[in-house]
């Protein structure tokens, strides 16, 4: 009897052990996956390969400071914004900060939204988030901006372009 007690509590043991080790990796394993709420990549991150702009060579050449907006007065879109869902919670990042000079439109995709800043001769990128499953690049001229969006074999592309005329904003998919 005391024999099997001993065999008993060896198993149940071995057992906890085992069951508590593979927990243990399986939590470790899915901590930083899709049940993470998803994060907004900041700009700056993208702007990496980015030219910086060369400043006027005289003083005739500077535009005047831009109007900034009141805090109080939230951007203008084309769409209505949705309220975030549950699993939709914004990031606890910060967000990048900048200087509203035109319009600023939202332009939303299969692949994610693009925001971009829309002035008279000129345009800026102000925020490009992926959707859920998809990647994104930017690309930054001196005349055009163009975020893609991919997932797999799927492509969506916001091309803005400003070289000819004022900005405008083209949405390919392929």
């Amino acid at each position: 009897m005391r024999r099997g007690l001993i065999h008993v509590l060896a198993w149940l043991l071995a057992t906890g052990a085992a069951v508590t080790l593979s927990w243990w990796g399986v939590h470790t394993v899915m901590a930083g996956t899709a049940y993470d709420p998803p994060r907004a990549l900041p700009i700056k991150a993208a702007d990496v390969t980015a030219k910086e702009p060369k400043p006027p060579a005289t003083p005739s050449e500077r535009t005047p400071p831009p109007k900034r907006r009141p805090p109080s007065a939230p951007p203008r879109t084309d769409k209505p914004t949705p309220a975030p869902t549950p699993t939709q919670q914004p990031s606890p990042s910060p967000a990048p900060t900048t200087t509203v000079t035109g319009q600023v439109k939202s332009y939303d995709t299969d692949g994610g939204r693009a925001v971009f800043d829309l002035g008279r001769t000129s345009a800026s990128l102000v925020s490009a988030t992926p959707g859920a499953g998809w990647s994104m690049q930017v690309w930054k001229t001196e005349s055009w901006i163009r975020v893609e969006f991919s997932s797999g074999a799927d492509r969506v592309s916001v091309f803005c372009t400003w070289h000819d005329g004022p900005p405008r904003v083209e949405i390919g998919t392929y």
